[in-house]
């Protein structure tokens, strides 16, 4: 009997067809991950220098202007309360009283980074316009070297963020939709296993996350340069692990539950925290040092530190012992407690 005709193959084709017949499936796979890319990488595009907007009040505001007609600098002149109100509506980053030559008001709001970043940049000006020698000589070297820029840091994120998903909705959901609609138990009068049927949800989902994936890679690289430092074949065996690992998680998740709430309950419950720690969007250093060994522990991180390792700092695979551990226990063990308590009805 060839393979096509075992229960694993004919379930595996029943999936791929039931799949590509839903043209909003195939958006969220295939459309939506390009326009997440495409929308992040233009908000977070190389930009010049930045610039600030400042208003000058008070009796010296049109030397004090003069002072910063810098291209750095967006100036304008106002009364104090028009001023005021600006900043407050976050119109300008910056209002300078200017008292006298060397007496300067600078009203800014701490909360907002440009706000304080235009105070220091202006201070800078000004402490040096009223003859103030800098006691070092300092230089300064931009660093351009590849994988540096944020969208060399997002598209890896991307493609985690990709993965879970689409194992935890991918698999999970549609086995209680299917549930709900009894097919279930007409698969359970059919003459295949059990580790069949959850087999071919997994592998159903591989063949559907090849083109996803390489679509985004490849539109990543043409449109905005983000290219993979170490081996691609590395790449592809994390997008794989990655994907065995979260479609194990994803039937785990749907063995046991009957309504569409519950599941995506779950599934909100288990992706929440991945969102939010394994740093899809920025670093997960950013949280403090007592939770680290906690976020490491989480497959999305492993997988998102995996992509990272191997895309900007060229890491080979015997680097990446821990994360490769960690996916391929997250994987083994979800599929054999989906396997064990999995129930039909």
């Amino acid at each position: 009997m060839g393979w096509s005709m075992r229960p694993l193959g004919q379930l595996i084709l029943c999936r791929l067809r039931e799949f590509y017949r839903e043209p909003e499936a195939v958006f969220w796979v295939y459309g939506f991950p390009i326009l997440m890319t495409v929308a992040l990488g233009i908000a977070f595009r190389d930009q010049p220098q930045q610039s600030f907007r400042v208003d000058v009040i008070g009796p010296q505001a049109e030397a004090t202007a003069a002072a910063l007609s810098d291209e750095r600098f967006v100036v304008a002149l106002n009364e104090a309360g028009i001023a005021k109100e600006r900043l407050r509506t976050g119109r300008i980053d910056l209002v300078v009283t200017a008292e006298s030559e060397k007496t300067y008001d600078y009203l800014y709001i701490p909360t907002r980074p440009e706000s304080q970043l235009a105070r220091n940049e202006v201070d800078l000006v000004l402490q040096t316009a009223a003859g103030r020698v800098d006691a070092a000589d300092v230089t300064s070297t931009e660093l351009k070297s590849p994988g540096g820029r944020y969208i060399d840091f997002l598209v890896p994120g991307l493609l985690g963020m990709g993965l879970m998903g689409g194992g935890l909705w991918g698999v999970g959901f549609v086995t209680v939709d299917m549930r709900i609609r009894k097919l279930l138990k007409r698969f359970l009068a059919t003459p295949m296993r059990k580790s069949d049927f959850l087999l071919s949800l997994m592998i159903s989902r591989l063949l559907f996350m090849i083109p996803e994936v390489l679509l985004l890679l490849v539109f990543a690289w043409f449109a905005f340069g983000v290219g993979i430092a170490g081996s691609p074949v590395t790449v592809v065996f994390f997008i794989l692990l990655g994907a065995v690992s979260f479609a194990g998680l994803g039937l785990l998740i749907a063995c046991r539950a009957k309504t569409l709430e519950t599941v995506s309950g779950l599934m909100n419950l288990v992706m929440l925290p991945m969102w939010v720690l394994s740093g899809i969007f920025f670093s997960r250093e950013r949280f403090p040092e007592f939770l680290q060994p906690v976020i490491r522990l989480l497959p999305l991180t492993a997988l998102n530190d995996a992509l990272r390792g191997v895309m900007l700092e060229g890491a080979g695979l015997m680097s990446l012992g821990h994360e490769t551990i960690t996916l391929a226990l997250w994987g083994v063990v979800s599929f054999v407690l989906a396997l064990k308590f999995f129930r039909w009805h």
